[in-house]
């Protein structure tokens, strides 16, 4: 009987080495083929979400060497860490499971009772099943404001999709905060911000851990344009950290007096840029010390004028704008529960419907935060900020040829589209719902074919703006599943957490993981160049982010130059002599005396090629004028003129001229003063 068995042993020893070689020769054995699926973790949190896409996500560049894939250039991923950590409920990821972070606020057991942030931005009673992990009977939903929409296999699922962008915004508001009823953690924004960065980076080192170790993993943090076309390449999510608070840095105002110093603004720009931070708002919501904002409309608008006046200590102030820009229309707001917050006898005031205009810009500090962040290569938001701040913004940004620029979910007046395109930015549109996105990328899509660029989305989840309901299980060209990936690699499927599983036609977009989802559904709706636009924003924002980088200040050819008038106001106290135009120092000015015809001449001391002239007018600024060159100051040849200027920081652009003498002559003034200048700029191109 042994020597039987050894027989059977052997045989079958022999027969498993057959079926080996054989496996081997045609085709790769199970754990081989679980190590080239490089998409797939090798250790899932048990329980979790599903993903439901299958296919290898696309690697690599188009035949143009261009990064491909979607770009989502505004969201929150941390936001439930804001606003003293109670208002958004539920984790993005923990450590305990998904039981643990997809679960409500304790305030909001047993029926939502008491989900008074609920109520206020909702409306009805606020009452909710709170129950997330497995039901999510409630929520997340497309228009809950206050429960988790970035799980991180939500996330996942959408970089799965071809998503290959995120901007995570790390975001909080210290007066909602402090008005706010519940939380567990102190108001200051700039110790949220830090936190939320410092999350950021421990859920990659979550989502690595599951890969099998440090870099493994598909959520990448980056800090330059080529770590992230890198990232890209590989098939991976390149995150970028961006900043969206209303007070940085503590540069709030309180009854229009900073309580902020220069000091502080470049102790938070290093700070933040240390972080990992690459892209800013300098104001949100309320006026700061900074900048003006871009009012909000109805009951919230008005909840936000009242926290405006809880912050600062004065409500907005408008007034008439003076070109097609303007700000959202608060005329006419509707009652909001936070007005019972304010003082016995303060009511917000009622504005003119004719006077639609932030009267606050971009002020001194403000302007000093901008260059800061342009000395730090940043790129700056501009959604938010008032119309006279952006104008001002880009008219700083414009005279130095500074691609920083970014509008990331539908802020800022549309009118500027061009303005961010001319200068090398890139725009994005908020997630709106599929008609409305398709109707409004249509209007744009003739600005993005001049300037060859591509488009953004903005999710803004977690982001208290509310989300694309469903179009119905009815709707015309509704998304049918499963459908295949843009690209054509993946198949997706409806999205299952737990016992829930969501479809965009009946729910909406109810959380992250139904980015791609709501893509098809633009698809189906708009065709597929909007989606082809989208497929290119990845390249175009990197192209954005990248031009940034590599910009050199230009030198200015007049700073310290000779220079001479045909007229300087005369002040016993200050000097407003021709020399203080070219000085560099952007506190003083030269000042003509008060007649049409005048002049202010720069010697350069050589002949150079001068192709740009950049103007930084004081209140008293040229109307009409033109830019003269010559080569001996005896004969002159206009380079520039315009007949309609309307002062701030001009740049006139020309072709490049050999030139040592540049004369700003004044023609007509645009004010009952003479012309005075802050600072005049000389460059060869």
């Amino acid at each position: 009987m042994d020597r039987c068995s050894y027989r059977r042993r052997k045989d079958v020893t022999l027969v498993s080495l057959l079926l080996l070689v054989l496996a081997m020769a045609l085709g790769p054995t199970p754990s081989s083929a679980a190590a080239d699926d490089w998409w797939t973790p090798a250790a899932r949190p048990t329980p979790d979400s599903q993903i439901n896409v299958t296919g290898e996500p696309f690697t690599g560049t188009n035949a143009e060497g261009e990064v491909r894939g979607f770009v989502d250039a505004h969201d929150h991923l941390f936001a439930n860490e804001a606003f003293g950590g109670r208002l958004i409920c539920g984790k993005t990821f923990s450590e305990a499971g998904i039981a643990d972070a997809l679960k409500d606020c304790p305030e909001h057991y047993p029926d939502g009772s008491l989900a008074v942030f609920d109520f206020i931005t909702k409306g009805g009673d606020g009452r909710h099943d709170p129950v997330g992990w497995p039901t999510f009977k409630d929520w997340p939903a497309h228009d809950s404001l206050t429960h988790q929409q970035n799980y991180y296999a939500w996330v996942e699922r959408a970089w799965r999709g071809g998503q290959r962008v995120l901007v995570n915004d790390l975001v909080t508001n210290g007066v909602i905060c402090s008005v706010y009823f519940f939380k567990d953690r102190s108001c200051d924004e700039m110790t949220s911000i830090r936190l939320q960065a410092k999350l950021s980076y421990d859920l990659q080192a979550y989502v690595d851990k599951m890969y099998g170790g440090t870099g493994k993993g598909w959520f990448r943090i980056v800090t330059d344009s080529a770590q992230a076309r890198e990232v890209i390449k590989q098939g991976k999510l390149a995150v970028i950290l961006g900043v969206e608070t209303s007070e940085p840095f503590g540069c709030k105002q309180v009854l229009d007096i900073a309580q902020c110093s220069k000091a502080d603004i470049d102790a938070g720009l290093d700070e933040l840029y240390a972080l990992g931070v690459r892209s800013m708002f300098l104001c949100h919501k309320f006026d700061n010390a900074l900048c003006g904002v871009r009012f909000d409309e109805g009951t919230l608008g008005t909840a936000i004028n009242v926290g405006q006046f809880l912050s600062t200590g004065t409500f907005w102030k408008t007034e008439k704008c003076t070109g097609p820009q303007h700000d959202n229309p608060i005329n006419g707001a509707s009652a909001s529960e936070a007005e019972q917050k304010l003082p016995a006898g303060v009511q917000v005031p009622s504005y003119a419907g004719d006077a639609q205009c932030n009267t606050r810009g971009l002020t001194d500090l403000g302007e000093y935060a901008v260059r800061g962040m342009m000395k730090r290569k940043m790129m700056l938001e501009i959604d938010h900020m008032s119309v006279k701040a952006v104008g001002r913004a880009l008219d700083i940004f414009e005279a130095d040829s500074y691609p920083g620029v970014l509008s990331s979910h539908s802020w800022m007046d549309l009118n500027w589209t061009e303005r961010v395109y001319g200068l090398g930015g890139f725009v994005a549109q908020y997630m709106h719902g599929s008609e409305g996105f398709v109707a409004e990328a249509n209007r744009t899509k003739a600005l993005r074919d001049k300037y060859d660029v591509g488009y953004g989305y903005g999710t803004d989840m977690n982001g208290v703006g509310g989300w694309p309901g469903p179009r119905g299980a009815d709707a015309a060209n509704k998304v049918t599943y499963p459908f295949r990936s843009v690209d054509g690699g993946s198949v997706i499927d409806r999205q299952t957490t737990g016992e829930r599983t969501w479809d965009l036609n009946t729910d909406g977009a109810a959380h992250y993981g139904l980015v791609p989802d709501w893509i098809e559904d633009i698809r189906l709706v708009g065709g597929q160049g909007v989606v082809n636009d989208l497929f290119r924003g990845a390249e175009s924002y990197l192209d954005t982010w990248g031009a940034t980088e590599k910009h050199q200040a230009g030198v200015n050819l007049a700073k310290g130059a000779a220079a001479t008038a045909s007229s300087a106001e005369w002040n016993p106290f200050t000097s407003y002599a021709p020399g203080r135009a070219v000085d560099g120092a952007r506190d003083t000015r030269w000042a003509s005396d008060w007649s049409d015809d005048q002049s202010l001449g720069i010697d350069l001391g050589s002949t150079h090629l001068v192709g740009r002239v950049t103007l930084d007018w004081e209140r008293a600024y040229g109307k009409s004028y033109r830019i003269e060159l010559s080569t001996d100051g005896a004969n002159w040849q206009t380079a520039w003129s315009t007949t309609s200027g309307d002062g701030g920081l001009d740049t006139a652009l020309f072709t490049g001229t050999p030139a040592r003498y540049v004369r700003i002559h004044g023609l007509e003034r645009g004010t009952g003063w003479g012309y005075s200048l802050y600072e005049v700029g000389v460059h060869s191109s």
